[in-house]
């Protein structure tokens, strides 16, 4: 089998387990990543599988599958800003802003804003009103317009009047 085979499978598997992920069913996705994940280990399959443990309740488990996609390709700016969400959804701030601000800079990330979202709502919330601003006005830059970045910016700009 040509290396290209196994990769086309795995990104079969991959997309079937994306269809089951989008109609909520978590277990089956699950499975199929791991399938994808047997055939050909990609950071997507990780990272998405992650996903789905996340919306399980498993958050360790979902930080655990970042670090093996990361593993696998370093460059894939997803698993460091999902580590830095489930981290701020465990209240562990602090721990999430290095993983945020990899994120930014992975050579291989889109939806890039995500990272600078995700950092304004840390500083927000310690209370560092003027650097929230300025990771709200970094997403507004990739994403003009993003109506929760706006929203965002007006109650932290009301915040300095």
């Amino acid at each position: 089998m040509a290396d290209s085979e196994p990769r086309m499978r795995a990104l079969e598997l991959w997309n079937e387990a994306m269809r089951f992920h989008m109609n909520h069913d978590l277990e089956r996705a699950v499975e199929l990543y791991t399938k994808s994940i047997e055939v050909f280990p990609t950071a997507e399959a990780y990272t998405f599988r992650g996903w789905a443990f996340e919306g399980m309740g498993r958050i360790d488990d979902a930080i655990a599958e970042c670090r093996r996609a990361i593993e696998v390709d370093p460059a894939f700016g997803n698993p460091y800003n999902d580590i830095g969400a489930y981290l701020i959804a465990k209240g562990e701030l602090d721990e999430a802003v290095p993983w945020l601000e990899k994120a930014k800079t992975a050579p291989r990330y889109d939806p890039r804003h995500y990272p600078f979202m995700n950092l304004g709502r840390i500083y927000a919330a310690k209370g560092m009103v003027k650097r929230a601003i300025d990771e709200f006005e970094g997403a507004l830059a990739l994403t003009p317009g993003d109506p929760t970045c706006v929203s965002a910016l007006a109650q932290l700009r009301a915040l300095l009047n």
